[in-house]
């Protein structure tokens, strides 16, 4: 595994344990140049997923991806790292158990904002404005509003 602080190829395995309940490894490595620690997660192979844009591209899907767009929504909320992490891997699990190789984008935006309006509501707001492309205030208020009569 290559060291990420300096590029070294080799490194050594400090600690081992299973994580996201026992479907991947969690690994604790050491650089054997520089004698930086790291992480890695060590997952089963699955089948690709393709994810179908609105406008009909496809694309390999890519759990960096979302992560990124909920940590842009939940920045400077009290939103702990590994809780998005966990969605994540909770949205990749639910997809990887439809056993459809293609999915389209829509589909996850919904599976995110399903997820994410439970963990924080302003989030789950940020998120919607973006992944909905609310137009004016309107939308965004009818957003609101409903978000209000579910309370």
């Amino acid at each position: 595994m290559k060291c990420p602080f300096c590029a070294y190829p080799e490194s050594k395995v400090v600690d081992s344990r299973p994580a996201e309940e026992g479907a991947s490894i969690r690994r604790r490595r050491e650089c054997l140049s520089c004698h930086k620690r790291f992480t890695t997660y060590e997952t089963m192979e699955s089948l690709p997923l393709m994810v179908v844009k609105k406008d009909g591209s496809r694309q390999s899907f890519d759990r960096n991806k979302v992560l990124n767009g909920l940590i842009r929504a939940c920045e400077k909320r009290p939103v702990a790292y590994h809780t998005l992490e966990e969605l994540v891997g909770e949205i990749e699990q639910v997809l990887q158990n439809e056993m459809e190789r293609e999915i389209s984008s829509a589909e996850i935006g919904e599976l995110v904002m399903e997820r994410l309006k439970k963990i924080d509501e302003v989030a789950y707001v940020r998120f919607a404005s973006v992944y909905r492309q609310f137009k004016d205030i309107n939308t965004f208020m009818q957003e609101l509003n409903k978000l209000l009569a579910d309370k």
